[in-house]
């Protein structure tokens, strides 16, 4: 393989590594502040319980995912220099801020919260924790400001041979950013959520600590709910502002090689990939114009016209992304989208009727539904970022001419090996110290724990 292609697999690998701990991150962070302010309010000792336990799963899935974005940022420098020197006046600005910024709050706030328990009052500490969780969101969105100038690139100046910023309230009012981090920010609180849920039926069913994970499942169930509805609202925004921003992602997306009018929504296509077409497809007449416009009528660019259009605009080249990736990516992630509404749902009227124990076969599928919100999340940012190909800034900068010139290929392939090594290593960390805290569950309450005292002179005495 070349230094390109080598690379745009290190980027990818690292990248689906990474994200894979940050949904959970900016979700389950919330979910903790909302427990101690639970706990703070009503002074029950079970909510101070969750909060522990909880936030104990949500230290460990933000370490392992600091650590896994650390090493994303030095690829910029060295795989993708070129493309560091071409806008890295405009892309490094909401890095710097990020980590300046937001980074080192939700850090060092962190620190606060998990040494503070004993040194700082009740209502303080769960304000540090909201601390935490808005420092983690406002992470969030500046990089999700960086990304969307790749996919959208606005307030710049073509200066010297380099992308110079020349609005910097462009930037922060991308009209990318404002579809994209609403459904980031929606998917990680739904991510958060289906993890309790799943956590606590695990408990459940195993009738430990009922009324702890009784009270976690309801917490997610509500904010699961709400969360899964405003993925797919703010995904149906997204798809909509992408048929503008960049057709041909769209166009792939649906496998429609043939411009329509009216467009048509494919159910289900067999393409044959080296003749760039379908075998065998079905489609929904108008659907497409519905989805894409709110309407019946419309047109849709199909990806031949789209190619010609490109190739006038930017000369000649291979403009189509790989089309079944996009394609099932973008299949996967909406069909795994709807199911999650529909467990939550089924999760609010087992809350609404207390039947936990009546239901004992239903909650057995939120343990199973833990993994859903990590594929939706990877397919979803696997079709972002493959759907932009060739463009490594969307216009500007295709992939191959941001790859840097003095890295070899053995030097990137070397540090793929090593890095896909390292980071699947901390992904089993990270999953052994999950299990183990879940299996282990919450501080025993205090009668609970009163009770283990009283047994242990007796246990002494029947050993002696």
């Amino acid at each position: 393989m070349d230094v390109v292609t080598l690379g745009r697999l290190q980027f990818g690998i690292t990248t689906v590594y990474h994200f894979f701990f940050v949904p959970l991150t900016i979700g389950l962070s919330f979910l903790v502040a909302l427990m101690e302010t639970l706990y703070v309010r009503s002074g029950k000792e079970v909510y101070l319980r969750m909060t522990k336990f909880w936030g104990k799963l949500f230290v460990i899935n933000f370490a392992v995912g600091v650590v896994t974005g650390i090493v994303q940022e030095f690829q910029f420098g060295m795989n993708w220099s070129e493309y560091s020197r071409f806008v890295g006046d405009i892309f490094g600005a909401p890095l710097a801020i990020e980590a300046l910024l937001a980074f080192f709050l939700e850090s060092t706030f962190i620190g606060l919260w998990v040494f503070g328990w004993d040194k700082l009052s009740k209502g303080l500490h769960a304000a540090v924790m909201w601390v935490v969780a808005i420092g983690v969101n406002v992470s969030a969105f500046w990089i999700l400001i960086a990304n969307s100038f790749m996919q959208e690139p606005v307030g710049y100046l073509l200066r010297n041979g380099r992308a110079e910023m020349h609005d910097f309230w462009a930037l922060l009012t991308n009209p990318n950013m404002w579809v994209m981090v609403p459904h980031t920010i929606s998917a990680g609180f739904a991510t958060a959520s289906f993890f309790v849920m799943g956590i606590s039926a695990y408990h459940l069913l195993r009738n430990q600590h009922v009324d702890l994970f009784k009270r976690s499942f309801q917490v997610a169930a509500i904010v699961g709910v709400s969360a899964a509805v405003l993925v797919a609202l703010n995904g149906h925004s997204q798809a909509q502002h992408i048929v503008n921003s960049q057709p041909m992602k769209m166009a792939a997306a649906e496998a429609l090689w043939k411009t329509e009018e009216p467009a048509s929504f494919s159910l289900l296509t067999i393409g044959n990939l080296s003749q760039s077409g379908d075998v065998f497809s079905i489609r929904i007449p108008r659907m497409l114009c519905l989805i894409a416009f709110d309407q019946l009528d419309c047109q849709v660019l199909g990806i031949y016209d789209l190619q010609a259009q490109y190739e006038n605009e930017f000369g000649p080249g291979n403009y189509i992304p790989p089309v079944a990736v996009i394609y099932w990516t973008f299949r996967i992630m909406v069909g795994v989208g709807f199911l999650l509404i529909g467990l939550a749902l089924w999760g609010v009227f087992l809350v609404m009727g207390d039947m936990f124990e009546a239901r004992r076969n239903g909650l057995r599928l939120f343990v199973w539904a833990i993994p859903l919100p990590y594929i939706a999340n990877t397919c979803g940012w696997i079709m972002t970022e493959m759907g932009r190909f060739p463009w490594a800034v969307y216009g500007l900068m295709k992939i191959e001419d941001g790859v840097s010139l003095v890295v070899a290929g053995g030097s990137v392939l070397f540090s793929t090996l090593v890095y896909t090594l390292v980071y699947g290593l901390l992904m089993a960390a990270a999953i052994f110290l999950w299990i183990k805290f879940i299996k282990a569950g919450p501080e025993p309450a205090p009668k609970e724990q009163d009770a283990e005292m009283e047994m242990t002179p007796s246990l002494i005495g029947a050993q002696g």
